[in-house]
């Protein structure tokens, strides 16, 4: 049986050497959105240890689109500079990169993760933090404390638009091989298909047409800004978890108009409209417990898939594509734990590539593992 999670995948013009994923995961130690040698480092053990695809994290198309402080960014010229040697060393080592272009909607202008992940204190403010007024597609708090956003009208609709378009622009001036629109977890595009925060009495509120009307929106002009060799991807919040919120049914007709648009790829999270975080703390989550809807989207809409959410082993992985309930699967947590998570997982898999690995590792490891069996036998001394 071939092994599919080691298996090339090519998406538009782009191979990828194998379907393990690097996911979008903020670090929230940007400086005035821009990425620094903390980055650099950050995402290049990531290339190091073997993964094909690495997500830069959500990287706001405007200032006041981050979610915090210190979020990245790529709304100005210096930005594409700052991520260079990110996409150069991802490159080098064989693999390829992703920009994942956001905007925190009425999330935005909040604490570091670590600080709180809630509202901007006295305390933020006097440390050097600003604020500012968030947008969305109504004037409705995110949680009770919260800064109540502006809704938006048409003329900052058209001007996030472009945002996106810039940023997309920006992002293959960096280097990046591809772009992901994040349209999941309560941030600004999600904000407009959800009900729960989407009260418009217009075009863009209402039904389910009219609310994925502006995401849809960006995502056409995002794909024409594109050439068409490079693949453009889409994170959704599968469903909210909330009754009366945003269901999978949805995600199966949001998901038809993303592929008309050019989409290639959706990325299948869940969440993000309640306090608790992007997949809500308040949830019973087991192994991979997102990827049916991956999988539900692959069938019904015939569409590449990305799963993602608790996938820890190189088993459950490989199995996972070997069900088709996907065509890429991502590693979030467990890489930030062990970066050298796809390699591990290739000699687990029975495929190591020595080839994978930098040169000056692979000369050495191999040389041990010749003479000393399985690296799972003998600890590395």
């Amino acid at each position: 049986m071939t092994v599919k999670l080691f298996t090339p995948l090519t998406i538009r013009g782009v191979t990828l050497p194998n379907r393990v994923v690097i996911p979008p995961m903020d670090m929230y130690c940007a400086e005035d959105g821009h990425v620094t040698d903390f980055h650099r480092t950050h995402y290049g053990k990531f290339a190091f240890g073997g993964a094909g695809l690495v997500f830069v994290e959500a990287t706001a198309v405007t200032r006041t689109g981050r979610i915090t402080n210190g979020c990245a960014g790529i709304y100005l010229d210096s930005h594409v500079d700052a991520f260079r040697p990110i996409t150069a060393q991802i490159r080098d080592l064989g693999f390829k990169s992703c920009l994942q272009l956001a905007h925190g909607g009425r999330k935005a202008s909040t604490q570091r993760a670590w600080q709180g992940n809630g509202p901007l204190t006295q305390e933020n403010l006097d440390a050097g933090d600003e604020t500012w007024t968030p947008l969305a597609p109504s004037a409705l708090a995110f949680t009770d404390g919260w800064l109540e956003p502006r809704e938006m009208s048409r003329a900052d609709m058209d001007e996030v638009t472009e945002a996106f378009v810039v940023g997309a622009e920006r992002a293959l001036a960096a280097g990046f091989d591809m772009v992901e629109i994040h349209m999941a977890h309560g941030y600004l595009l999600q904000s407009f298909l959800t009900p729960l925060a989407n009260k418009r009495t217009d075009e863009y509120g209402g039904s389910l047409v009219n609310r994925m009307r502006f995401p849809i929106e960006v995502a056409c002009a995002v794909r024409a800004a594109l050439p068409d060799d490079v693949p453009l991807f889409t994170r959704i919040s599968a469903t909210d978890w909330i009754d009366g919120g945003w269901e999978p049914e949805d995600s199966v007709q949001l998901s038809m108009l993303l592929k008309e648009a050019g989409v290639d790829v959706v990325d299948c999270s869940s969440g993000g409209n309640m306090v608790h975080g992007a997949t809500n703390s308040n949830l019973t989550r087991g192994p991979a417990y997102q990827a049916k809807f991956a999988k539900l989207l692959r069938e019904e809409v015939g569409i590449m898939t990305q799963a993602v959410g608790l996938i820890r082993t190189p088993e459950l992985a490989e199995q996972l594509l070997q069900d088709g309930h996907a065509d890429l699967i991502a590693i979030g947590r467990q890489a930030l734990f062990n970066p050298y998570w796809a390699h591990h997982a290739a000699e687990k898999l029975g495929m190591t590539d020595w080839d994978t690995w930098p040169a000056p590792y692979a000369w050495w490891l191999s040389k041990w593992k010749r003479g000393l069996g399985s690296m799972d036998e003998t600890p590395l001394t």
